[in-house]
Parts: C-alpha cells; sequence; structure tokens
C-alpha cells in the first residue's frame, strides 16, 4: 500500500482492487465530490489560505462590471419580472457580494432579482451565506441544477466548467483507447488504457497522441442552454481554455497555490481542465441557443469599463491602494507572462455567452472583429 495515501485514495485503491481500472471521470468526480472525502467537501479551498484564487477574489472590480453587465441583460431581454440570477459554483460568495452592490445603482433590476447558488459543497455554502448575510435579495441554495426553477434567467458561471470532470483517450496502433487510473506493483495511483479501442473515435493521430473530451461539461452546457432557448435568459461563462478542440491532456492540480501530481493525495488537491469553448458552443447551439464569443477576458472587461472603474477607485485611494488596484488590473485584464503566483488572466480566461435566439449582442460582444482566433 502506497504510504501517501489518503483515506479517498485508500478508498478509491480498494475500488480498482476490486472492480480494476477506472475511467479518469469517475476519479475526478470520486476526488472532487465524494461524500465524506471529497476535495469540495472537506474544505474551502479558494483564497490565500486555500489551494487558488480566482478572478472575484482578486478585486471588487471584476463582480461589479459583472453587475452592471447582467443589469444590461435584463434589460434586453425585456425586464421580466423576476428574473432569476443563477450562479454555478459560487465560490465564497465574493461576486455576487460584488454584483448587488453594483446592482444598486440599477434599482429595479435589483428588485426583480431572485437569485439561486448551485454549490454541491455544504462547506462552501456556509462560507457563502456569511459572506451574503447581510443581503436583502431572496437567496436559495440548490445541489444541482435540476432543481433549478423554470423563468428567465441571467446564469453565471464563473470557473465552473473547468472542475467537471474529463475523459482521456489515447491512441494506439489500431484506434483509440480510454486512459484509465490503476494501481502499479507499489500501489500508487498509474494510468493505462482500456484492451479494446472505441469505436466511435475515429481521424488520423499520431500513436501515444492523448484526446481529451469533457462529456459531463458538454451535458450541463445542454442543459443549461435548453432552458435559455425555452424560457429566455443569457448564460455567461468565464473559464480558463481553448478556443479550438486540440488534441493533448491538460489535466492539473493545485495544492496550496503549487501545481501537484494529479493522481497523488485525492481529495487533498484540486483538479481542473482546460475548458474546450468549441465543444461548449456546439452542445449550446444544439440545444437552439445563441452563442456569442469566446472573447479573451481582458478584452471583456476592457469594453465593460474596468480601465475606468480603476481610475475611479484611485481618485479615492492611498498610494498603497491605488498601487493594490493597478495590480489587480494588470492581472485581470492586461497581457502579460502566464507563469507564476501573479499570472495574467486576460488571455488564458475566455468569455463565452449563451443566449436566448434573437437577442442582441450583449455587453461586450458588439464587435466581432475582437473575436478570439486561437
Amino acid at each position: 500500500m502506497s504510504p501517501d495515501r489518503t483515506p479517498l485514495g485508500r478508498e478509491i485503491a480498494a475500488m480498482i482492487a476490486q472492480e480494476g481500472p477506472m475511467s479518469l471521470e469517475r476519479f475526478m468526480t470520486l476526488a472532487l465530490l465524494h461524500a465524506e472525502h471529497g476535495y469540495y467537501k472537506a474544505k474551502v479551498p479558494i483564497g490565500a489560505q486555500g489551494d487558488f484564487i480566482t478572478a472575484p477574489e482578486i478585486h471588487q472590480m471584476f463582480g461589479e462590471l459583472i453587475g452592471l453587465w447582467a443589469a444590461e441583460v435584463w434589460h434586453a431581454l425585456g425586464a421580466p419580472e423576476p428574473v432569476r440570477l443563477i450562479e454555478l459554483g459560487p465560490g465564497r460568495g465574493t461576486l455576487l457580494a460584488d454584483l448587488l452592490r453594483a446592482a444598486r445603482i440599477v434599482p429595479e433590476f435589483r428588485r426583480a432579482l431572485d437569485v439561486h447558488l448551485v454549490e454541491a459543497s455544504d462547506m462552501l455554502a456556509q462560507e457563502q451565506r456569511r459572506t451574503l448575510a447581510e443581503t436583502d435579495v431572496p437567496i436559495t441554495w440548490h445541489h444541482d441544477i435540476e432543481s433549478l426553477p423554470s423563468g428567465p434567467a441571467i446564469v453565471i458561471a464563473n470557473e465552473f466548467f473547468d472542475a467537471l470532470p474529463v475523459r482521456h483517450f489515447m491512441r494506439g496502433k489500431d484506434g483509440w483507447h480510454e486512459r484509465l487510473v490503476g494501481l502499479d506493483d507499489a500501489g500508487h495511483f498509474c494510468f493505462g488504457l482500456a484492451p479494446g479501442a472505441e469505436p466511435a473515435l475515429t481521424g488520423d493521430a499520431q500513436e501515444g497522441q492523448i484526446l481529451e473530451i469533457g462529456i459531463v461539461a458538454q451535458r450541463f452546457m445542454h442543459r443549461l442552454a435548453e432552458h435559455i432557448a425555452a424560457e429566455s435568459g443569457a448564460l455567461l461563462v468565464i473559464d480558463y481554455g481553448h478556443v479550438k478542440t486540440q488534441a493533448g491532456e491538460t489535466l492539473q492540480a493545485l495544492r496550496g497555490h503549487r501545481y501537484a501530481d494529479p493522481l497523488q493525495a485525492p481529495g487533498e488537491a484540486d483538479l481542473t481542465t482546460h475548458v474546450d469553448f468549441a465543444a461548449l458552443t456546439k452542445a449550446a447551439k444544439v440545444a437552439g441557443a445563441d452563442v456569442h464569443g469566446p472573447l479573451t477576458q481582458g478584452v471583456f472587461l476592457a469594453r465593460l469599463g474596468i480601465v475606468q472603474r480603476a481610475e475611479a477607485l484611485k481618485r479615492k485611494a492611498d498610494d498603497a491602494q491605488a498601487a493594490a488596484i493597478d495590480q489587480a488590473l494588470a492581472r485581470l485584464a492586461l497581457p502579460g507572462p502566464l507563469t507564476g503566483a501573479q499570472a495574467s488572466m486576460a488571455d488564458l480566461f475566455k468569455v463565452l455567452v449563451v443566449t436566448t435566439p434573437g437577442l442582441p449582442a450583449p455587453p461586450g460582444f458588439d464587435n466581432d472583429a475582437a473575436r478570439v482566433a486561437s
């Protein structure tokens, strides 16, 4: 038995010993959402004391601009009352708190809001309740999207799709074989291949090439886009990923703000992959919705006025606060290095909006020339 096996690792190892190797999708699902030892069930991962940081935690400007964006979309939808404001994976509730504060300048929009948060982690839901304790807007929590109510909706998904499990396939001599998680002779988790080739996967590729498919993400997108197409609304997706479907794996683990082995210490590290925006676009269109973008996060935030917002905040700030605002602006919206603790999110992160058919281009998407090419 591996000496560094976590309680969840021991449980997964027992499953593999009894049932044989499992798909990466199942391994990731257990590692993240196991009822007792899953990563999102057992800890609060966001922030300086966690394993990673998200855009809303970097500065209030991010959530404020999303709030004003949502208000504009609400007007474009015909100002329905009520409108469901749905956030998927709300983190610590920071984005929503900033959104609702900014929405005070559009009081009719704020009064129309019926907020629904989809959160699988009870610990994060407790954090959200603390963050949002003073809000006067009704909030309902859900463990999954199936219990969401009908009606016009504005859905926010910031760093949600990257946390959904994926499957891996590797090209062999006789076709594509699913990549499975098994145990080596020392009891450590390791990758192997299913013996039979997948008949549904075709196409030329070099032997050893890996294909990463987010079937769960595509199903989520199809379900959400169906709701939007039928009920009226918009879905805002902000995540890191690639615009074109491409070969190669992007699975990564973060623990204590450092990269780790994705197969080590399941339940103790965050597991994510880069989002395939082309696959999400296809799933949304098949469901009958319109798709806008993707744009880079830098272009999107610049069009929403983040530079002007930063300047307004700096006018009331001391030197240290102004420097922090400049640093946040650079990380959120200005192109820069993609490595290190302060890596720029401007180009790596993309923004996609799914809307009711026929709705005008939402704020930030009125110039197709700025679409991302790669």
